[in-house]
């Protein structure tokens, strides 16, 4: 088989690997990005990367002892603590075994950004459609930065939620959880507010009572990351938007939301800067499949989009992203038709993230049920009793 010519759409982590793990077997590809650079946008908090997938992924891609270097050892601090700042789980750094290192998610997509050979990623791209090429039925015609087109053997949906390559293999769209995270910052927080740090620690702090949530993270930089997570009902986004983009009238919505909350995290709210940022919580059906089709797939959110509660999204993404990239390789080497080892890839891939895409689910009906902070804290005790036996392994 010749080498085939590959789109990926989207340099998030899933496409970033594909594509690095690609060119490490002297594939080339062809990424579209949005994004004018890297870093043109903030990036997020920071990730967990589990020893068999965002771990394995990053061996796979020999980037792993750079990633090393930039591993926060003070993240593995947790706390869970309900409304009142009772403690109820306290993992300190030091107890933490770092089977899951932490790692902000910019240092991340930068490691990978610049693995990456130059000229790679197309910075900056828009891409308005994604259509059958007129001279071969299995190929696929990409249409980008207003009429430029580009055709290819493979076109890989790395695009996210709101995917423009799905539509092309599913009819599934993202379903919204009637849960929101409020994102709020404070930067340099450790210098203009000590205090917090006694509440958040220098990892993170997960408060849970009442249906709600409040969590914040600590990023290398000195930023604190706060998400307060509360019901908000769809058709209220246009109302909450506009309240959420007057700094003061946002942060009193969400003071009156957690009003017998401890003044302790309380704080995390009325020490915020001026940027509050609505992210509602949406996800893809589970299990999503689809009719494999010659010429496309889907990785990462794009293809099995979860909420945030199992942890596994970005490490989903990249295990994707490296076992794509050695089945393209496999079948160049073996003569063994494009389509098939995709299809395959797709059928593993399924099996791979349904448990992680169910646990998600079945987490958010939990943390939005009546359950007390007790019975949370303990179920997930039992998740990570039955999860440690295979990371043993």
């Amino acid at each position: 088989m010749s080498t085939p010519k590959i789109a990926i759409i989207g340099a998030g982590v899933a496409g970033l690997t594909l594509a690095r793990v690609l060119q490490l077997h002297g594939i080339r590809s062809t990424i579209f990005e949005l994004d004018t650079s890297v870093r043109s946008r903030d990036q997020g908090g920071t990730l967990d990367l589990h020893p068999e997938s965002g771990q394995a992924a990053l061996h796979a891609a020999g980037l792993f002892s750079k990633f090393q270097s930039y591993i926060r050892s003070e993240a593995q601090e947790h706390r869970t603590v309900d409304k009142h700042g009772v403690i109820h789980v306290h993992i300190k750094s030091e107890d933490n075994t770092a089977e899951r290192p932490e790692i902000d998610r910019g240092d991340l997509r930068q490691i990978l950004a610049d693995s990456v050979e130059s000229g790679a990623i197309q910075w900056g791209t828009r891409v308005h459609e994604i259509k059958p090429s007129q001279e071969n039925a299995n190929k696929y015609t990409v249409v980008y930065n207003s009429g430029h087109e580009a055709t290819f053997d493979l076109v890989v949906g790395a695009d996210g939620a709101w995917s423009k390559v799905r539509p092309l293999l599913s009819s599934a769209k993202p379903v919204y959880s009637s849960l929101s995270f409020i994102e709020l910052r404070i930067t340099d927080a450790e210098a203009r507010f000590p205090e917090l740090l006694e509440v958040v620690g220098r990892g993170g702090c997960f408060g849970i009572s009442d249906k709600k949530l409040l969590g914040a993270r600590c990023n290398a930089d000195k930023t604190m990351r706060i998400f307060a997570g509360v019901p908000i009902e769809e058709d209220q986004f246009s109302e909450t938007d506009a309240i959420f983009s007057k700094p003061e009238e946002g942060r009193r919505y969400l003071l009156d939301k957690y009003a017998d909350w401890d003044d302790r995290l309380k704080n995390l709210i009325r020490r915020s800067d001026d940027v509050i940022i609505p992210r509602p919580i949406y996800a893809l059906p589970v299990p999503h499949v689809w009719e494999s089709k010659p010429g496309l797939t889907l990785i990462g959110d794009a293809a099995h989009l979860m909420s945030p509660f199992a942890g596994a999204g970005a490490n989903m993404a990249m295990w994707d992203g490296k076992e794509l990239a050695l089945a393209i390789s496999d079948a160049i080497k073996t003569g063994k038709p494009l389509a098939d080892v995709v299809a395959d890839f797709e059928r593993r891939m399924y099996e791979m993230t349904r448990p992680m895409t169910e646990l998600s689910a079945s987490n958010l009906k939990l943390l939005t049920s009546d359950a007390t902070v007790t019975e949370i804290v303990e179920t997930w005790a039992k998740q990570m009793a039955r999860e440690k036996p295979a990371q043993e392994e």
